[in-house]
């Protein structure tokens, strides 16, 4: 299959979420996303309308994240902070669901929560990514989540925020692509540093990865492209094995 390097911008949210990150950081972050033409930038909800400033008039979509990174907040304030992000200018929100609550088993609350904020967002015309935070879930909570994200109307099912003790891996994308209908998309998220991975990602069903390498991995896709060789790996076994 031919791919060019805006397929793979297409796929990548660049992420600007560093808890150190300066006003001017932000800046610098969108101007990487615009000149590369990225699906979104995923900023911290206070930098929100800065980004909405700064993305206006292109097509890379502003993006926060909501109840972030441990996904405990009380729904009602992950409800407010969904609204504060709308009236902001956010198009597409990243919600970290309750990550406790379903290790607990308790699947109504999680269900509820995430229905709460799908349909708020929805009612604006935004998209939402659940993230799992996979690296404490085993497999069968893992398919679990999956499933109370489509019933709840989810957009997107996110591996990661990339602050818990483990990012993505192949395997979680291949399970949690395989256990959502065709109308849930996933996305790779936590430790995606290098073209190799976004193009794996690709293969399994992956249709974005958070980053915040986007420069180097949309070199790279350039760099491949102009030699021909910007192309799906054939055999993802010896990733697996190590990703």
């Amino acid at each position: 299959m031919n791919i060019t390097p805006r397929d793979i911008a297409k796929m990548l949210d660049h992420s600007t979420l560093q808890p150190d990150l300066t006003q001017e950081d932000i800046r610098k972050g969108c101007e990487i996303a615009l000149a590369y033409g990225t699906a979104s930038v995923c900023a911290r909800p206070g930098d929100i309308p800065l980004v909405t400033q700064l993305l206006q008039g292109s097509d890379v979509k502003v993006c926060t994240v909501i109840g972030f990174p441990h996904g405990n907040h009380k729904p009602e304030i992950k409800l407010a902070e969904a609204r504060i992000a709308l009236e902001d200018g956010c198009q597409e929100l990243d919600m970290v669901l309750n990550i406790g609550r379903l290790i607990a088993g308790d699947t109504a609350y999680v269900q509820d929560e995430i229905q709460a904020i799908c349909d708020l967002a929805h009612s604006r015309d935004t998209k939402v990514k659940v993230i799992l935070e996979t690296c404490y879930l085993t497999d069968e909570q893992k398919k679990l989540a999956c499933g109370l994200c489509a019933q709840a109307g989810a957009d997107w099912v996110k591996t990661s925020t990339g602050y818990g003790s483990g990012g993505c891996t192949l395997h979680d994308l291949r399970l949690m692509r395989a256990c959502v209908p065709p109308s849930v998309q996933v996305k790779g998220s936590g430790g995606i540093r290098d073209l190799d991975t976004v193009l794996a990602a690709r293969v399994i069903g992956a249709s974005r990865c958070g980053v915040s390498a986007t420069r180097k991995i949309m070199e790279e896709a350039k760099k491949r492209y102009a030699e021909g060789t910007l192309t799906e790996p054939m055999d993802l076994k010896e990733m697996e094995g190590g990703y």
